[in-house]
C-alpha cells in the first residue's frame, strides 16, 4: 500500500484503538510501546473537545504554530508563512496551534474562523487542534472541517503569529512537525510518520483481536466465563 491509502485506512480506527497501539498497553502484542504511557505527552486531555463529532476522524502531519498577543520586537511573521508550511507539508495535514496567550483574555481569543480555515481547507489541512477557543462553528461545519478546541467565543483583538513549525504543547500532547495526528470524538494522539506501517497492521491485528473478545463477552453468563475471557489481558488478575 502506498502512504495516502494507509492513512486513509487508518480513518477505520478510533482514536482510543490508535492509543492501545502506540502506547497505552505496552506488554501487549499489538502495542509497539512507542513512549511510556504516563511519563510522555502523546494524546490530548481533556481540555479540549471535538466540535464535530457527525464529521468523523481525521489523520494528517502535524504542521505547527503559536499565537499570541503582538510583539514590537517581533514582527517577521504571519498568517502567510502558516499557509505556506502547510503548502510544503506532505497532506494531508492537521494544524497544531498553540495559543500563548495572557490569562485574562486567553478563554475570549477566537482565534481561527471562516476566513483562516477556507485558506488551510485550500491547501489539503484537515483539522485545527488547539489549546484555546476558535469561532465560526456554523461557516467551517460546512467546510467538512475538524475542530478540536478549548471551546468557542465569537470575538478577538490583535493577535499574532509567534512561531511556525517547532515543538508545541497543546492540551498535554507535545507534538513535532511532521509528526502523524489521529482525532476523533475522544481526542488526538501523535506518533512518528515512519511508524504508519507499523502502527496500521497493529491497528488492524487489535480490531480483529478485540471483535474476538467483545463477541465472548458480550454471549457470556456467568463471572467465571467473564474471567476466562479476560484472563492474560489488562482487565484480568495480574497472575493470569
Amino acid at each position: 500500500m502506498n502512504t495516502q491509502a494507509m492513512l486513509a485506512e487508518l480513518k477505520n480506527f478510533d482514536t482510543p484503538s490508535i492509543t492501545n497501539v502506540v502506547a497505552t498497553y505496552p506488554d501487549s502484542p499489538t502495542c509497539l510501546g512507542l513512549y511510556n504511557p504516563w511519563s510522555e505527552n502523546w494524546y490530548t486531555d481533556q481540555s479540549i473537545k471535538c466540535m464535530y463529532p457527525e464529521l468523523g476522524r481525521r489523520v494528517g502531519y502535524a504542521v505547527t504554530c503559536v499565537y499570541g498577543l503582538p510583539d514590537p520586537s517581533f514582527n517577521r511573521l504571519s498568517f502567510n508563512d502558516v499557509l505556506e508550511a502547510l503548502e510544503a507539508s506532505p497532506g494531508p495535514t492537521v494544524l497544531v496551534l498553540q495559543q500563548k496567550f495572557p490569562e485574562h483574555i486567553a478563554g475570549k481569543v477566537g482565534l481561527a474562523g471562516g476566513n483562516m480555515v477556507s485558506a488551510m481547507r485550500a491547501l489539503g489541512c484537515q483539522g485545527l487542534i488547539s489549546n484555546g477557543p476558535s469561532r465560526d462553528l456554523d461557516e467551517v461545519r460546512e467546510m467538512d472541517f475538524q475542530y478540536m478546541l478549548s471551546g468557542v467565543t465569537p470575538g478577538h483583538g490583535a493577535m499574532a503569529v509567534q512561531a511556525v513549525n517547532v515543538p508545541v504543547t497543546v492540551a498535554g500532547m507535545d507534538v513535532a512537525p511532521g509528526e502523524l495526528i489521529h482525532m476523533d470524538e475522544n481526542g488526538a494522539c501523535k506518533f512518528p510518520a515512519e511508524r504508519l506501517e507499523a502502527v496500521l497492521a497493529n491497528a488492524r491485528a487489535l480490531q480483529q483481536e478485540e471483535a474476538a473478545r467483545m463477541k465472548a463477552l458480550q454471549a457470556a453468563t456467568s463471572a467465571a466465563e467473564l474471567r476466562a475471557i479476560f484472563a492474560g489481558h489488562s482487565y484480568g488478575d495480574d497472575d493470569s
